[in-house]
């Protein structure tokens, strides 16, 4: 199985780059992408960014934003390009085919914003004053590992299972982003809705804790939502859709 899902990530990665679009479009949209979130907030925020909150909502938003660029066509795509029945009829298992396709979602989406990560800390460095080497602490760099995982992990297993189920990209595209806005809107109107004295609870509350409680959140749903596709790809019922 694990030659059959390694067989399955190589297939999307080169598709990421190559085959859904030219080569030379997609790179340059990738370097734009990188430039603009690795570099101006950085440059803006100087050199408090390597402990600032943004640094962990970009850990988060970033790979969402990155994985549901490409995993809307995960399945839905091979169902346009009436590839999906070649696809199913070969001898991958089931769970190679999935999974190999959420781990190339979340492998593209994390490395590529820790690549980003990484050049903000660059750019703090280039740009600041400081006579010594500026680095994220190491409470925030394991928090950026974690964090990135997941919000990579959950783009992937959202848009996996919308992917399943819708019959066109452009269906997928637009029922992830409502998914994404949604999941975007659901802290501010807690936040909008909680009692004055209970957000003064949570302004104390302490950030490493914090950051542990939206951890366990985001693997419990990435948990669920992973099994949730798992019971949901039914390989004769995809030949037939």
């Amino acid at each position: 199985m694990t030659i059959d899902t390694w067989t399955i990530i190589r297939k999307e990665w080169k598709e990421f780059i190559v085959q859904r679009g030219s080569l030379r479009g997609n790179t340059l949209s990738l370097i734009i992408i990188i430039g603009i979130l690795g570099i101006l907030p950085p440059l803006k925020a100087g050199s408090g960014w390597i402990v600032s909150p943004g640094v962990l909502i970009l850990a988060v938003w970033g790979p969402f934003l990155l994985v549901s660029s490409v995993v809307p066509d995960s399945f839905a795509g091979e169902r346009e390009r009436h590839t999906l029945e070649t696809l199913l009829a070969t001898r991958l298992s089931d769970r190679a085919i999935l999974f190999g396709k959420i781990f190339a979602a979340i492998g593209y989406g994390w490395g590529l914003t820790l690549i980003i990560l990484l050049i903000g800390l660059v750019t703090v460095n280039l740009s600041s004053d400081s006579n010594s080497l500026l680095l994220y602490p190491v409470t925030i760099s394991i928090a950026i590992l974690m964090l990135s995982l997941l919000g990579a992990w959950l783009a992937a297993g959202v848009g996996v299972l919308i992917s399943l189920r819708v019959p066109t990209v452009r269906h997928a595209h637009q029922v992830l982003t409502a998914v994404g806005m949604l999941l975007l809107l659901i802290p501010i109107i807690i936040a909008l809705t909680l009692p004055k004295d209970l957000l003064g609870q949570f302004a104390k509350f302490n950030a490493n804790k914090m950051a542990i409680i939206v951890i366990a959140v985001l693997i419990g749903l990435n948990i669920v939502l992973s099994i949730a596709a798992t019971i949901r790809f039914k390989r004769p019922q995809l030949m037939l859709d």
